[in-house]
């Protein structure tokens, strides 16, 4: 199946030419025309000329298309994690930006929905992507056109917490250029989505003394959005009554079923016009052990060395002696949950280290971090351990968007009711 993906590739990449952004694969391009086709939503560039028709001609020319349902096989033939298939197709649409492995994709998809468009600027983390995906994603979202993302109900993405400059504190999205949420504020302006879900790290709410989250939330209040807070808090002058809210906001990973003390803050907003009552979702509270995450069968290389053991040893010990109270995290088959993993782990393993009876103790495998992040043991790991630590330190965990995601789904199901 790969082969004819291949060929379609080929076929139409004088095509998609003209459609490919600066900082963007062409295959990014043509990929995003395979999906919309096989699974019928609008393509990139569509507002620019690009049609189905015309795609779907060039390749019945070349022998590559014969008729949709056969086309949609093929294509899903080739995808590594398929779309849970849905019977009644009463989905919804979404774009996934700054997508990082597709953490967020993988909770939104088994919720019903169906990503539409793509954007992730790092390239390891791009290819491991696509072979999960089947899809590459487009890169630098500050050189794409607005008006070529297809239309969605629902635009998902994490950003980086830049600061943002306090000289014209007007709030609006002309006072977040500069900063990736720029690039974010904007297709929400051009696209009106029904839906907007930010997740970021915790730090969010108080990064530059609660002023970052304060523009994010009234930019996006000021284009017709709203969440949970109250409109007169966000755009009020008492920062810490926002932050306090703003807690309200962040989930913890090892509520939903992983063990790990991972909190992240999901920022959801709705469209004003619309009639909604969102709710987050209620932690399961299911059980967890670390070794419930830990494979059988590990080798020695992921033992950690006796010169590297004795570091982190005498590094707690300084660290405690100073009232830092940072170092190693040791935790064995019954310890309910570890430490947050982050994308550094792949230096020394220090945030999370597991007990061994008769050996120091060792890193985690990176089957064992993804599973710590939720992802499915048929997921495609990079190569590169290095790598794979970096994306799952720096992914979501997947049962946590399930559970937000499947709370939208089922507030948009009502909305088309």
């Amino acid at each position: 199946m790969q082969e004819i993906i291949k060929s379609i590739e080929e076929k139409l990449a004088e095509l998609a030419e003209a459609y490919q952004p600066e900082g963007s694969e062409i295959k990014a391009v043509i990929h995003q025309w395979i999906h919309a086709i096989a699974f019928n939503h609008n393509l990139f560039g569509e507002e620019r000329g690009v049609d189905k028709e015309k795609i779907i001609t060039c390749l019945k020319d070349a022998g590559l298309y014969k008729n949709q349902e056969l086309f949609k096989a093929q294509v899903t033939d080739a995808i590594h994690l398929k779309q849970p298939s849905s019977k009644d197709d009463k989905g919804f649409t979404f774009i996934d930006l700054f997508a990082g492995i597709g953490g967020m994709r993988q909770g939104f998809e088994k919720a019903g929905g169906k990503c539409v468009f793509s954007s992730e600027f790092e390239k390891n983390a791009q290819k491991t992507y696509e072979q999960n995906y089947g899809e590459y994603p487009f890169g630098d979202i500050t050189k794409i056109k607005v008006e070529d993302i297809p239309d969605h109900d629902v635009l998902v993405g994490g950003f980086p917490c830049q600061p943002f400059s306090h000289a014209g504190k007007k709030l609006g999205i002309e006072d977040t250029r500069g900063t990736l949420f720029h690039n974010i504020a904007t297709i929400i302006h051009h696209k009106r989505p029904k839906a907007v879900v930010l997740e970021n790290v915790k730090g969010l709410i108080s990064h530059d003394k609660g002023y970052t989250l304060q523009v994010v939330l009234t930019t996006l209040i000021n284009e017709g959005y709203t969440c949970a807070i109250p409109d007169e808090i966000i755009l009020g002058d008492n920062i810490l009554k926002l932050q306090k809210e703003a807690k309200k906001m962040v989930m913890k990973s090892r509520e939903f079923g992983v063990p790990q003390n991972r909190q992240r803050i999901y920022i959801v907003l709705w469209r004003n016009d619309l009639p909604v009552s969102f709710k987050y979702p209620e932690p399961t509270l299911f059980e967890t052990s670390v070794g419930q995450i830990l494979e059988a069968n590990v080798a020695e290389s992921f033992t950690i060395s006796d010169k590297l053991w004795a570091g982190h040893q005498n590094r707690k010990v300084k660290n405690k002696e100073a009232g830092k109270g940072f170092g190693f995290g040791l935790v064995k088959h019954d310890t309910v949950y570890t430490n947050t993993i982050s994308a550094r782990y792949y230096k020394d393993g220090g945030e999370i280290l597991i007990h061994q009876d008769d050996a120091n103790p060792r890193k985690l495998t990176p089957r064992e971090a993804a599973r710590l992040q939720g992802f499915p043991d048929n997921f495609l790991i990079n190569k590169s351990n290095t790598q794979a630590y970096k994306q799952f330190g720096n992914s979501v965990t997947v049962p946590v968007v399930h559970a937000v995601a499947a709370n939208i789904r089922e507030q948009i199901l009502e909305l088309n009711a």
